[in-house]
């Protein structure tokens, strides 16, 4: 069995090869401040927003313009390493796709917190519904909003 620490260095490994080839099919650049990039989203464990990964990037002595940031991001959704995801407020958050298993969405409305979990009956019901209404289905995003109830819930620290 594979250590985590050795699994990670794997995938790491596998997205820069996927990302080279996507930037040499496009004759874009290969620049070390993308890998950084890539790698340092990589070795994340969260969603995240753009601005929090780039002035951690700066925190972290990365030498990373907002603008690269941004514009890697968007390289890195067209070649589906990250995912994109709206929750709501109009702030895009990120997280990594490659060699990471579906799941779907638990959204706090009130503190944002991101929680994620996998039920394969929403498997099976996709796989149902695509053979009744023969409809082939790629992907899907399955986001549910509410109001987690944990007592440590920042929104509610700030409003008692």
């Amino acid at each position: 069995m594979i250590s985590a620490p050795a699994k990670l260095e794997q995938i790491v490994s596998e997205v820069k090869v996927i990302f080279s080839a996507y930037l040499e099919k496009f004759s874009l650049r290969k620049t070390p401040e993308r890998y950084a990039i890539l790698e340092e989203i990589y070795r994340r464990t969260d969603h995240f927003v753009a601005e929090a990964l780039y002035i951690h990037m700066k925190n972290q002595n990365y030498r990373v313009s907002r603008a690269t940031v941004y514009n890697t991001l968007e390289l890195l959704v067209s070649c589906d390493l990250i995912t994109k995801h709206q929750f709501g407020k109009n702030l895009a958050q990120y997280e990594k796709s490659y060699g990471f298993k579906q799941h779907d969405h638990l959204i706090c409305v009130e503190c944002a917190e991101v929680l994620e979990f996998c039920d394969p009956r929403i498997q099976q019901i996709k796989s149902m519904m695509g053979d009744i209404l023969e409809f082939e289905i790629i992907h899907h995003s399955l986001n549910l909003f509410g109001k987690c109830l944990k007592t440590d819930c920042e929104h509610r620290i700030k409003t008692n």
